[in-house]
């Protein structure tokens, strides 16, 4: 485990130091310009904004495992409909996705055989059924008295060889 003074992240922090000579320093503030939410996956194929055309500032942002409406999520798109000026959310699973390959018990097996340690607590959320987790995820959303009326909600798929969506819902 990486402790101050540990070199582990060293190459990432100077990354970070040339991220921030080259960042525009315009001053943002916290909405999102575009009026945009996107839920999405933590899949590190997906780059949210440039998927959309969008640029920093325009969108909120809100991954989750499989881009799934969790509790967290949920918060997220509320507090951008009341505070931060969303008034577009996006749900967007996406193709080749390890959430939709099993269900929480397969995940679970495959991680206690690579830990060696017992994952049977773990809560995933995995599916196989993407179509019926987003119907109901959007669902949710639109249903939701904090969100029904106020934004609108569309449920996407989006196919990480070809970077194309294609609306569900």
């Amino acid at each position: 485990m990486a402790a101050p003074g540990d070199d582990t992240f060293d190459d990432l922090l100077e990354a970070n130091r040339a991220y921030a000579e080259r960042q525009d320093r315009t001053p943002l503030e916290g909405v999102a310009r575009a009026g945009v939410a996107v839920v999405t996956c933590m899949d590190s194929r997906i780059d949210p904004l440039p998927m959309l055309g969008l640029e920093r500032g325009d969108a909120k942002v809100i991954r989750t495992p499989g881009g799934r409406l969790t509790p967290d999520a949920l918060v997220g798109c509320v507090l951008g409909v009341h505070l931060l000026g969303v008034t577009r959310i996006l749900v967007v699973p996406h193709t080749r996705c390890a959430m939709a390959s099993g269900t929480d018990d397969d995940l679970r097996a495959r991680i206690t055989e690579r830990s060696g340690l017992d994952a049977s607590d773990l809560a995933i959320g995995a599916d196989p059924d993407q179509d019926a987790r987003l119907a109901d995820d959007l669902a949710t959303l639109r249903e939701h008295p904090l969100v029904a009326g106020r934004a609108s909600v569309g449920g996407f798929l989006l196919d990480v060889d070809s970077g194309l969506l294609t609306r569900v819902a």
